[in-house]
């Protein structure tokens, strides 16, 4: 499938931004608002959110954790897809583009985007809201999913994609979201 996402057809999913692993991952500080843009904004436009935490890494950092809607679903396997509850939840929403981001790029996100791809649902990426701990494993799994049919774009380009037109009340305050993510990434050091 190729073309613009619409909301109607997306889910997002946020795998595992726990606090024992965020402060390893590269740029964290970059992905970190990232993520919160792209629940704000799904929030925004009441696109339905599943969160996940890998169960022995701990809860879901607390400012991301705070933006969503629903308490992330807990999982020992590192694909999303291989738990029960997940997929419950995932399938009960019925759509069938799935926006992924998350941590670890190379582990639990691409097993996740690999499968769901195999499921036969679009799957786009947020490159800059989904890493690893080494830029090799990160940049070689964004190539794995690709090839693999996932499409690898932007939170940016997502969120304005979703948003459609700028004459609404939503855009307005996507406009805030966005303008508020550059702001603070203007300040973030970028490690």
């Amino acid at each position: 499938m190729v073309g613009r996402v619409k909301r109607n057809d997306c889910v997002l999913v946020v795998v595992d931004v726990q606090d024992r692993l965020i402060n390893t991952i590269t740029l964290h500080e970059l992905i970190v608002e990232n993520i919160k843009a792209l629940v704000q904004t799904a929030v925004v436009l009441r696109m339905p959110i599943l969160a996940t935490e890998q169960e022995k890494l701990g809860d879901t950092m607390p400012e991301v954790k705070s933006l969503l809607p629903n308490t992330p679903t807990r999982k020992i396997s590192f694909s999303c897809c291989d738990n029960s509850e997940f997929m419950s939840k995932l399938n009960a929403i019925g759509r069938k583009t799935v926006i992924v981001c998350g941590i670890e790029t190379h582990i639990c996100v691409a097993q996740t985007v690999l499968d769901l791809v195999r499921g036969h649902r679009r799957v786009l990426v947020a490159k800059d809201a989904t890493s690893s701990y080494g830029t090799v494993d990160r940049e070689t799994a964004f190539r794995r999913m690709e090839t693999s049919g996932a499409e690898i774009t932007t939170s940016e380009t997502i969120i304005y994609e979703l948003t459609e037109n700028a004459d609404t009340d939503e855009f307005k305050r996507i406009l805030e979201i966005v303008k508020a993510r550059r702001t603070k990434l203007q300040s973030a050091p970028m490690n």
